[in-house]
C-alpha cells in the first residue's frame, strides 16, 4: 500500500507540469494559426479589445483602421482574433 502512495505522490506533480506544458503548447499552436491567417481586409480584435479593419500588413507589423481615417500600428503578436462574419446557420 505504501509503494502505491509513494508513487502516486511522485506521479502528481509531474503529470501537473505534463498538463500546464500541454495548454502552452495549444496556446501557442493557436496564436500561430491567428497570425498566419491575417489578411489585409480581416477584421480583428486586439488583445486589448480594440476592434479594427487590417488596413496594411507588414512581417512584424499591422495597420488597422479603427475608424474612418484613423489608422493605428501594432505589433502583429497583438492580434486576438479574426472575426468571423459569415451568418451563423438557422
Amino acid at each position: 500500500m505504501s509503494d502505491v502512495l509513494v508513487l502516486a505522490i511522485l506521479a502528481l506533480p509531474l503529470i501537473g507540469v505534463w498538463l500546464l506544458v500541454r495548454g502552452q503548447q495549444r496556446r501557442s499552436q493557436e496564436a500561430a494559426m491567428v497570425a498566419a491567417s491575417l489578411r489585409v481586409g480581416s477584421d480583428v480584435v486586439t488583445t486589448s479589445g480594440l476592434f479594427g479593419t487590417i488596413a496594411d500588413l507588414q512581417d512584424t507589423e499591422v495597420t488597422l483602421l479603427v475608424a474612418p481615417g484613423v489608422e493605428l500600428r501594432f505589433d502583429r503578436r497583438a492580434i486576438g482574433r479574426v472575426i468571423d462574419d459569415t451568418p451563423a446557420p438557422e
